[in-house]
């Protein structure tokens, strides 16, 4: 299997890879900057939104597990993705990642993952997508960054299923290397949280979710649904081993 990463030095590439190369594949990974080859994997310079270097990248690949994200621009990504595999001709599967809520939550970042799902769905590209909730990294990043607050605003009804990142890799791993799939069931973590049971023990503010991204919050959109896989490693575990 010829397989190529979008996102492959990010966190989850980061574990994905080296599993790929274990399991017998071809790796290549698509790079914003130059990278010398190494630990057998080829890496080669494009660029998603911009739509560059792609050709090169799918040249002799039949799989693409598709990881890159970011803020902005994931719409983007995923229709010039799959512009560029419908070029190219020899994919014959394509995994993503995605988030849950992708398809419910009225926020600009969420509706640019379901277009992208959309556009590599609509490619004619046999393809999987994969759901997951927030990693663990994630939700240490913001609990990081609102730490420095002297009173931490705690959001009405707003809850979080914190996933670890090794067990999200492992999925998307397995479904790379497994028949194209559909939109499979949600990956979330083992139990659901309020936000500030997810802090350190702090002051904290009750402050209202307002208007329709505050109705979904409540409404527990951004949650996994019945028949969802869950994880084994908890929040506290991941704060135990990060110390």
């Amino acid at each position: 299997m010829n397989v190529l990463v979008t996102g492959g030095t990010g966190t989850l590439g980061a574990l994905a890879v080296p599993q790929l190369l274990e399991a017998g594949c071809t790796v290549r990974v698509l790079s914003r900057r130059t990278r010398p080859d190494s630990d057998g994997v080829h890496y080669v310079r494009g660029d998603l939104i911009a739509g560059t270097g792609l050709a090169e990248a799918l040249d002799g690949v039949d799989t693409v597990l598709h990881l890159a994200g970011g803020a902005k621009g994931d719409d983007t990504a995923g229709r010039r993705l799959a512009d560029a595999m419908v070029l190219a001709g020899g994919v014959r599967h394509v995994v993503m990642v995605s988030v849950i809520g992708a398809d419910t939550m009225p926020i600009g970042w969420f509706r640019a993952k379901r277009d992208a799902e959309r556009a590599l769905a609509d490619s004619g590209v046999p393809w999987t997508v994969l759901r997951a909730a927030q990693f663990h990294t994630l939700v240490r990043t913001m609990a990081g960054k609102l730490g420095r607050l002297p009173v931490l605003p705690d959001p009405k009804g707003l809850r979080f299923e914190p996933v670890d990142p090794r067990e999200v890799a492992d999925r998307l791993v397995a479904l790379t290397l497994a028949a194209p799939a559909g939109l499979v069931p949600d990956l979330a973590g083992p139990r659901v949280y309020a936000f500030a049971d997810l802090l350190r023990p702090r002051r904290t503010l009750r402050v209202p979710l307002a208007g329709k991204v505050g109705r979904a919050y409540r409404d527990g959109r951004n949650l996994a649904g019945p028949g969802a896989t869950r994880g084994t490693r908890t929040w506290e575990a991941f704060l135990l081993e990060n110390r």
